[in-house]
């Protein structure tokens, strides 16, 4: 079994792994679009946190790492996975491949999130969700924290992909707190 890890899986492995692969899947835009209010924020003041949203090219990358789970331990990395990403309900098992373009043997499973009304927070200006995830806080941390840490991962990992979206925020978010980017 092969986990895709697209936000905070990125740089937050709580679980057992065999190996690692940085890769992308197909089809897809990542977002934060999705409302946390268990992590990085709370009910009543959600932060945000990053979903993927089916896009209209097929040949759009969303960049992450997949990790293959040993086979002892996939129950117990799934159950933990449940409650951690319990509010992304859509699971999908996809395709993914290697930074070299080459198709990895095994598909990946995908967490997405939801459409429910208060959890799928849906499009706004960078200036609003900018201002949302600077101000947001919940028992996981600062939501800025999320957004800055997965913007440090992209940059450091896979220096050639680009997204918009999050080095959009990236640079918003910081603007608002007025704190030196470390990783140029």
């Amino acid at each position: 079994m092969w986990i895709f890890g697209y936000g905070s899986l990125t740089w937050k492995v709580d679980f057992p792994y065999c190996q690692r692969v940085v890769g992308y899947i197909k089809g897809y835009s990542r977002r934060f679009w999705q409302a946390s209010i268990d992590h990085r924020g709370v009910p009543g003041k959600p932060g945000r946190v990053v979903t993927l949203i089916p896009s209209d090219d097929p040949e759009a990358k969303v960049w992450g790492i997949a990790y293959e789970i040993p086979p002892e331990e996939e129950q117990n990395v799934l159950t933990n996975l449940n409650i951690r990403e319990q509010h992304f309900e859509h699971r999908r098992n996809l395709a993914m491949y290697s930074t070299t373009g080459e198709k990895l043997k095994n598909s990946v499973l995908v967490f997405l999130g939801t459409d429910k009304p208060g959890l799928m927070l849906g499009d706004a200006s960078v200036a609003a969700i900018a201002e949302q995830i600077a101000k947001s806080h919940g028992p996981s941390g600062p939501n800025s924290e999320y957004l800055l840490k997965l913007a440090q991962f992209m940059r450091k990992e896979i220096p050639q992909a680009s997204d918009d979206h999050l080095f959009e925020l990236e640079a918003a978010v910081i603007e608002l707190l007025g704190i030196e980017k470390k990783d140029k």
